[in-house]
């Protein structure tokens, strides 16, 4: 692996670590994600010993890689508590979530759905594993952490240019 892609690897693993943390967890997409990717960028500027001015493509890009290892580092550690645990926030949630559903919508609109999620969570309790749940759950933290990340990553690129401005004058 190319050095260049060291920052967001680590920063992307440190912030899957926090974001299972409870009570880091409910800010983990809004706030740890897009901040790793800033800070991937720094850490990458850094240990180069450069005070270049960073593109947006290169923003893009260590957002878009801090983004995919915080997906992918973050379904590892789902994966591993829900094996460990046979429960997951899923599992205790889904209850409260059909009951509301329940409470506003037709019927035969949820059956379905619900009788898929119930699969996950049955399968989740007895096994402790369920590729469907997987998924879902790395195709929904790609989609928010990429996002979040790209947005950390243009704000972390927008700081570190004025800094560097700053130095240089």
């Amino acid at each position: 692996m190319k050095s260049k892609y060291i920052s967001p690897l680590v920063c992307g693993f440190g912030a899957s670590v926090l974001t299972v943390v409870p009570g880091l967890k409910e800010i983990g997409c809004c706030l740890i994600i897009p901040f790793a990717a800033g800070l991937s960028l720094y850490l990458y500027q850094k240990s180069n010993k450069s005070t270049e001015k960073i593109s947006s493509k290169q923003a893009m890009v260590f957002g878009l890689l801090t983004g995919i290892f915080a997906a992918v580092f973050s379904t590892f550690f789902e994966i591993l508590f829900t094996a460990i645990f046979l429960t997951n926030d899923f599992v205790k949630s889904l209850p409260e979530v059909e009951a509301a559903f329940r409470s506003f919508a037709p019927q035969n609109l949820f059956d379905e759905v619900f009788k898929i999620y119930r699969k996950m969570a049955a399968d989740i309790q007895t096994k402790g594993f369920s590729l469907s749940y997987i998924i879902y759950y790395l195709l929904a933290t790609s989609i928010t952490s990429i996002i979040f990340s790209l947005i950390g990553g243009f704000i972390g690129m927008a700081f570190i240019n004025r800094r560097n401005k700053n130095i240089l004058n």
